[in-house]
């Protein structure tokens, strides 16, 4: 007999309040050496609790466990635990040989193996085979992958690569082809096997501790990103300030300076004794005129076009590439398919010679010779891949208009924000002349200025995507030892503010900027903690949810050198070095493994399990206390002697109606969820009706056209005209 566990008289028992219930009643057995026991039961029974009991997940009431000296235990958790789109054994392993070099178990996906079955016969009789997946890390890992599990001879393969889909860059590409990267392939391996440990790990982990979702190397970060600035948001403290402001016939100026210092106004006393002080006659100090460049932003790259179909388009990011993905595979135009951009994934600014030399032309023609620039290079960021060009047109002389037809709504705008940013890029500066007023008034300094267009330049193309709002001036050139007579002096209070919770678009910009992710990944990363119900988006910004403050509090609290903004940044930088051949991934595996697994034991024996909050109330089946659960759909109160009772209590959330619904005129507007859980605002008579809006009305109706008014970030506008 070679026992590993024996267990005798083993009981576990429950108080409630209407008295005690067994839920292990003196059980015994014991399992020797390679035996195999399979416990069943109904629903109920106790098959977990004697589980959990033996995992040390929970205590027994009575009894004695034993344990063979050596004897490991494992123990998969029930279904809600478990990754739902693998299989029992894919959720107990990791699909690499840790011991043995972190090598993978690699299997064909359910349901591919006759087109797998299907390219070996094809490898078989060709003479030739080229691999043109995607010109990047990830496309490098795909195209070893078929090589690999087809059987590709050596000699009979070729890697092609190119980032536009045009009949000239491909048959160039074919012309000129190479060999698989296996430097860009340990690279993408070595993220793949990065992601495949972490997400695994916490994500088992949070599932039992917290009931998060997932959790993952760069996932974690970016949530906590959102988190640290909504904390930020909740312990600032506003600052009082005020502004005095003189009001002209055509301009206004602001106090700036008191005896030449600059002067801050605290408070309003300090600003009436401002006010008192000063006369309404002013003496113009100084006029002066300098010509300024407005210069043109370089190409669109991954993070940029994503931040700006955000902004100018309302794009999500993922909404974004997969549009930009239609454009980059190709549109049939009348009788040729072809691809209308770039490749999409890409952190470079960079355009080929062939397109600068094809746009400076079209420049002449259109708007004359003045109107050409030059090439924009872009900051240079020591993290930055520079294998593919920048987003741009296959041609510049595919205008929007000329292929609107051919073009879905959402594809011809964003076709036409790249092209018409890739023309700007290579315009000529925009000319102002900026013009700065100083004005005396009994010591104080009062400043004005602004701007006048002379000369449009690239803002001929560009100027519907411009941000910048310039104040003209009057001209006071005759003014210049005069004086000039204030219609008015008002002083207005001012409170200083947090900084702003994060868009789709900033966050994204702040990942970029600190080297978290990569181009391929920002659009998945933000829809990931979307999904999982970490984050909330409240007119269209960042809020975390409980559960995902709760995920980065614990992820932080064993966690924290390893979930944070310079780990993943250098962790980033590692797999650039390998794909570069200027690091062995071995290496980075086994000391990113030795530091990272005895984290995880020690946070799956130590961290606290929270458990279900409870309401005041008791079940009225068996009166247990009543509990908030987390289910799929969203908090729900039940019984805390769940599965034993299974009552659920079932009750009507409250909701607010805010105003009458302009359509129907029948129903109410009421705020209301999307599946993923964004917040919308639509009416109470669906599906009857169907109105809806993304921001929140303000119940006011606007005078010109009727329609509704919304809170559009912090700013009142009709959802129809636009007019505030």
């Amino acid at each position: 007999m070679n026992k590993i566990l024996e267990i005798k008289n083993l009981s576990k028992n429950y108080q409630t309040i209407k008295g005690e219930i067994k839920a292990i009643d003196d059980i015994s057995f014991a399992l020797e050496n390679e035996e195999v026991l399979c416990i069943v039961g109904s629903s109920g029974c106790g098959k977990s609790t004697l589980l959990n009991i033996l995992a040390g997940l929970d205590t027994k009431t009575s009894g004695e466990i034993k344990i063979k000296d050596g004897a490991k235990l494992g123990y998969m958790l029930q279904e809600d635990a478990l990754f739902p789109w693998l299989n029992i054994l894919d959720n107990a392993c990791l699909g690499l040989d840790i011991e043995n070099d972190f090598k993978p178990n690699y299997e064909i996906i359910k349901g591919k193996k006759k087109e797998v079955t299907e390219l070996k016969k094809d490898v078989k009789d060709a003479d030739m085979v080229y691999l043109a997946t995607d010109p990047d890390r990830e496309g490098e890992t795909i195209s070893w992958h078929i090589y690999d599990e087809v059987k590709v001879p050596e000699e009979k393969y070729k890697r092609v690569v190119f980032n536009e889909i045009t009949k000239d860059v491909v048959i160039n590409a074919i012309n000129n082809p190479g060999k698989i990267d296996m430097n860009l392939v340990k690279s993408g391996e070595t993220r793949r096997f990065l992601d495949r440990i972490i997400g695994f790990r916490l994500s088992k982990l949070m599932q039992r501790k917290t009931g998060g979702k997932s959790a993952g190397r760069v996932q974690s970060v970016a949530l906590k990103l959102i988190v640290d600035r909504e904390r930020e948001i909740q312990n600032f403290v506003p600052r009082e300030y005020w502004t005095i402001e003189a009001d002209f016939k055509d301009f206004k100026a602001t106090l700036d300076k008191y005896h030449g210092k600059d002067i801050e106004v605290a408070n309003e006393v300090q600003a009436d004794e401002i006010l008192s002080n000063l006369s309404k006659s002013f003496k113009i100090e100084s006029v002066t005129e300098k010509e300024k460049n407005k210069v043109a932003r370089e190409v669109f790259k991954t993070s940029t076009l994503q931040q700006a179909a955000s902004n100018k388009l309302g794009f999500a990011p993922s909404k974004t590439m997969k549009v930009a993905q239609d454009l980059y595979e190709g549109k049939t135009l009348k009788n040729e398919t072809v691809g209308l951009i770039t490749y999409m994934r890409t952190d470079s600014v960079r355009v080929s010679d062939t397109f600068v030399k094809e746009t400076f032309g079209f420049i002449k023609g259109k708007f004359g010779e003045n109107y050409i620039g030059y090439v924009k290079k872009g900051k240079k960021n020591e993290n930055m891949q520079d294998a593919h060009e920048g987003i741009r047109p296959t041609s510049i002389n595919r205008t929007p208009e000329e292929v609107k037809a051919y073009l879905t709504n959402d594809e011809f705008k964003l076709y036409k924000l790249i092209y018409t940013r890739a023309l700007a890029s290579l315009m000529a500066d925009a000319k102002t002349l900026a013009t700065t007023v100083i004005l005396e008034n009994n010591g104080y300094t009062f400043k004005a200025t602004g701007s006048v267009l002379t000369f449009d330049g690239y803002l001929k193309v560009y100027s519907e995507y411009e941000d910048s709002e310039d104040v003209i001036l009057p001209d006071l050139k005759n003014y210049k030892s005069g004086c000039i007579t204030a219609d008015d002096i008002t002083k207005t209070q001012h409170f200083t503010k947090p900084a702003p919770r994060f868009t789709e678009s900033s966050l994204i910009k702040e990942m970029e900027s600190l080297g978290i992710g990569r181009p391929s990944t920002y659009a998945t990363i933000v829809g990931t903690i979307k999904d999982r119900g970490y984050v909330v988006l409240k007119d269209k910004k960042f809020e975390p949810t409980e559960i995902g403050i709760e995920t980065t509090d614990k992820l932080q609290e064993f966690f924290s050198g390893i979930v944070n903004v310079e780990y993943t940044a250098n962790m980033e930088e590692d797999l650039d070095k390998i794909a570069e051949n200027k690091m062995d991934y071995l290496k980075v595996l086994h000391e990113f493994y030795d530091e990272f697994e005895p984290l995880v034991e020690k946070a799956f024996h130590e961290m606290e399990k929270k458990g279900p909050e409870e309401t005041g109330e008791v079940c009225p089946e068996c009166g247990s206390p009543l509990v908030i659960r987390k289910g799929k759909f969203g908090e729900f109160i039940a019984c805390s002697n769940y599965p034993t009772c299974k009552y659920i209590k079932k009750e009507k959330k409250e909701v607010i109606e805010i105003c009458k619904c302009p359509k129907c005129d029948k129903g109410m507007i009421v705020e209301r969820k999307t599946k993923k859980g964004k917040i919308f605002y639509g009416c109470n008579n669906y599906p009857k009706c169907q109105y809806a809006l993304w921001y929140k009305p303000t119940g006011d109706i606007c005078p010109d056209c009727g329609e509704l008014l919304v809170d559009k970030n912090g700013e009142t506008t009709c959802v129809n005209c636009n007019k505030e």
